[in-house]
C-alpha cells in the first residue's frame, strides 16, 4: 500500500512539475536570441534598411506564433495588409514560447546571407532549454511548428521585391553642383537607391510621408543653404567634449572604413535600427514585460523601423542633395573632415531622424512618455553606458548627433523628425484599430 502511494505521489509530482516547466516565461531568452540575429548582420555588414526588413521578417512568425496562442496578442494580419491573405496556419505548439524564440533563429538562418551562423545559436537554445529540464518531445514538437513558420515568412518575404533590387538600372550619381557624390576615404556606391519599391508593412505607399523640399542648393555665400553649410562647419570645428561623444555614441555606421597610407581597414558596427532594437530589448527587461508583450513591442518597433527607412530612401534618393563634407571641400575649405565619416548615401532627410523619432513615438505609447533606461549597446564598441529620461529624449540626441557628426545639414534633422513623427502617429492610429493598447 505504501508503495502503491509512493508512485501516485510520483506521478502527481511529476507532471505537475512537467505543467509548470511547460507554462514558465521564457522572457530571459528573448534579448540574446534577437541579438544573435544584430551580431550575423554586424558580421555580414548588413546596411541599414536591409537590417530593418531582416528584422522584421525574423520577428513576424515568432509574433504570429504568439498571437495564435494568446488572445491577449494581436496578429500582424489584422493590420498588415498585405498579410491578410497569406496562409500563415501553422499547427498549435507543444510550447509556444520555444517555438516563437527558434522561429527567431530559424528564420534568420535562411534569410541572412550568413545564416548559417545561427545554427550554433539553435543548438545552444535547446540544449539551454534541456538544462531547464523541457521534456524532448515538447522541444520536438516546437521546434516543428517553427520550421514550418519560418517557411512561411520565406514564403511571403520573396514577394516584397527585394529579389528585384539587384535588376533594377544601375544608379549613376549625378556629376551637377548640389547633388550627392560619393565621399571619401573609401568613395563606396550609393548605398540600396532603389529600396523605395520595397513593400511596407503598416504604411500605405513609399511616398505617404513626403517631407517638406530641403533648402535649395546655392553656391551665393548669402543663401540659406550656405548658412546651413557654414553651421555644419563651424560647429565641426569647436566641438565640446559633449558634442564628440554623442556624435560617436550614435555614430552605428556599418560601412566605417579606416585608411592609413595604401591601407583600408574596415570597422564593423551596429546599425541605426540595430541599436533601437537594442533599447526595446532593454526595455522590455527593465519593465519586466511578459514573454508575449516583449516579442510583439519587438515586432512593432521592427516593422516601424522597416517603413521608416522605405519612407527615408524614397526621399534621399529623389532629392539626392549633396553632403556637407562634399559642399565644405569644395566652396568653404579643402582640407575639412566632419568628425564621422560620411554614409554611403545621399543626405535629405536624415535617417537617424526618421527612424529614431518614429520608434520613440511608437515606444512612448507602448510604454509611457517618462520611461527612463540606461542604454548599454554602445559598451561592446567600448563606449559607456548612456542614461536617458524618455524615448524621445534619446531620439532627439540620436536626431542632433548627427549635425555634430558632420554629416547632415540642420533641416534634414529637423524636416526628418517631423516626417518621423508622422510615421509613428500613423503606426500608432493604426495599432489602436487593431486593440493594440499601452501595455506599461
Amino acid at each position: 500500500m505504501k508503495r502503491m502511494l509512493f508512485i501516485y505521489v510520483w506521478l502527481v509530482l511529476s507532471v505537475s512539475a512537467k505543467a509548470e516547466v511547460a507554462t514558465k516565461d521564457l522572457s530571459q531568452h528573448l534579448q540574446p536570441t534577437v541579438f544573435a540575429v544584430t551580431m550575423v548582420m554586424i558580421h555580414d555588414v548588413v546596411n541599414p534598411p536591409a537590417a530593418s526588413r531582416f528584422y522584421t521578417y525574423c520577428l513576424l512568425g515568432a509574433h504570429e506564433i504568439v498571437a495564435r496562442h494568446q488572445q491577449t496578442v494581436v496578429s500582424p494580419t489584422t493590420f498588415i495588409r498585405s498579410l491578410g491573405q497569406t496562409n500563415l496556419e501553422t499547427a498549435r505548439a507543444d510550447n509556444y514560447q520555444i517555438a516563437a524564440l527558434y522561429c527567431i533563429l530559424e528564420t534568420g538562418r535562411l534569410i541572412l546571407p550568413s545564416g548559417y551562423m545561427l545554427e550554433d545559436e539553435e543548438k545552444k537554445l535547446l540544449d539551454q532549454l534541456r538544462a531547464e529540464k523541457y521534456p524532448e518531445p515538447i522541444i520536438q514538437q516546437s521546434v516543428g511548428v517553427a520550421q514550418e513558420m519560418a517557411k512561411k515568412v520565406l514564403a511571403y518575404a520573396a514577394a516584397d521585391n527585394y529579389r528585384n533590387l539587384s535588376a533594377r538600372t544601375r544608379y549613376r550619381p549625378s556629376k551637377a553642383d548640389g547633388f550627392w557624390y560619393p565621399t571619401p576615404p573609401a568613395y563606396i556606391e550609393a548605398i540600396e537607391p532603389h529600396w523605395r519599391i520595397i513593400r511596407p508593412m503598416m504604411i500605405d505607399s513609399c511616398s505617404q510621408f513626403r517631407p517638406k523640399p530641403p533648402v535649395a542648393f546655392s553656391k551665393d555665400t548669402t543663401s540659406e543653404f550656405h548658412k546651413l553649410a557654414q553651421e555644419v562647419y563651424q560647429i565641426g570645428n569647436k566641438l565640446t567634449d559633449e558634442q564628440r561623444f554623442i556624435a560617436s555614441y550614435w555614430d552605428c555606421n556599418p560601412f566605417a572604413v579606416n585608411t592609413s597610407g595604401h591601407m583600408s581597414i574596415g570597422f564593423k558596427k551596429i546599425s541605426p535600427g540595430g541599436h533601437w532594437m537594442n533599447i526595446t530589448s532593454l526595455a522590455a527587461t527593465k519593465a519586466k514585460l511578459s514573454f508575449d508583450n516583449a516579442l510583439m513591442v519587438q515586432s512593432l518597433v521592427a516593422m516601424t523601423l522597416m517603413d521608416a527607412f522605405i519612407s527615408c530612401w524614397d526621399e534621399k534618393y529623389r532629392s539626392s542633395r549633396i553632403r556637407p563634407e562634399t559642399v565644405i571641400n569644395r566652396y568653404i575649405n579643402v582640407r575639412w573632415q566632419p568628425l564621422l565619416q560620411t554614409p554611403p548615401f545621399p543626405e535629405y532627410t536624415s535617417g537617424h531622424s526618421v527612424i529614431s523619432t518614429a520608434v520613440a513615438e511608437l515606444l512612448t505609447y507602448l510604454m509611457g512618455d517618462n520611461f527612463s533606461f540606461t542604454d548599454n549597446t554602445e559598451v561592446i564598441f567600448e563606449l559607456p553606458e548612456r542614461r536617458f529620461t524618455s524615448f524621445r529624449q534619446a531620439a532627439s540626441e540620436a536626431a542632433i548627433s548627427r549635425l555634430y557628426g558632420g554629416i547632415h545639414y540642420r533641416d534634414a534633422i529637423e524636416n526628418g523628425q517631423d516626417q518621423g513623427r508622422a510615421i509613428g502617429e500613423f503606426v500608432i492610429e493604426r495599432l489602436k484599430k487593431a486593440g493594440i493598447k499601452p501595455i506599461f
